[in-house]
């Protein structure tokens, strides 16, 4: 597939990159008072790369077509569907918050700017066929989230819910990282199907090792146990909005 198609099937990808920035440059010269109509934007943002993806859900788009960059992304009925669930629940989240953070004079300019970019990221890993696309999409995630959830700078619980879920969160990206490296080595690609036809067979005492320490970096991360001992604390500190 050439550049230019796949180009098109990263276009709610794309959006998003470039209307986060736009807001992000709209929130350092306008300021808080900014904040609802930044707000309003994202939302909009939000619902427009929904009717995006949705032509892939209804039409039930799969195979190669559907795969940009050389196998790194896909952008089938699957992905879309997952997408549009990750794209309401982000405008859900977007406009519960003024009214939460209200109570609080808490509400910046940075928050809606800060869900979009989670969005981005959450949309880049359910696309993603590749170790180093999901990496890219989990981070940006999760880079996001750090924030979001010490955003209630009065509350110290909020602070202490962001330096825990940093912490943590920087560990488990070390163990996922140094797995997915581990796998790479010892199967001598990052695709998932290159990985799948590569264990199929005898699976190496390398290979093992660096799939159980990918699944304990996305255990960490998903709060799966025995690695959830982070997500009480951080679910009480975090803002409800975030938290949704």
């Amino acid at each position: 597939m050439d550049f230019s198609s796949s180009l098109k099937l990263i276009a709610p990808e794309t959006t998003l990159s470039v209307v986060g920035l736009v807001l992000l440059l709209v929130a350092a010269w306008a300021g808080d008072k900014a904040a609802r109509a930044i707000s309003i934007a994202a939302v909009a943002a939000l619902v427009g790369v929904s009717f995006l993806v949705a032509p892939a859900l209804c039409n039930g788009a799969m195979g190669p077509d559907t795969v940009a960059f050389l196998g790194q992304f896909r952008a089938d009925a699957f992905a879309s569907f997952a997408k549009l669930l990750i794209y309401l629940a982000a405008a859900a989240s977007l406009m519960v918050a003024p009214q939460f953070f209200d109570r609080w004079n808490a509400m910046r300019a940075e928050y809606p700017i800060l869900v979009l970019f989670a969005a981005l990221g959450m949309g880049i890993m359910v696309s993603a066929t590749d170790l180093i696309t999901l990496y890219i999409g989990l981070e940006l995630n999760s880079l996001a989230a750090y924030v979001l959830a010490a955003f209630l700078r009065p509350d110290n619980r909020s602070a202490e819910a962001g330096l825990k879920y940093f912490v943590l969160g920087a560990l488990a990206s070390g163990i996922l990282l140094f797995g997915m490296s581990l796998t790479y080595g010892f199967t001598g690609t990052t695709s998932f199907a290159g990985i799948n036809a590569a264990v199929a067979g005898e699976l190496s005492s390398g290979a093992l090792f660096g799939i159980v320490f990918m699944l304990a970096g996305l255990a960490f991360k998903i709060s799966a146990v025995p690695f959830h001992m982070w997500t009480p604390d951080v679910y009480e500190g975090a803002p409800t909005p975030v938290t949704t």
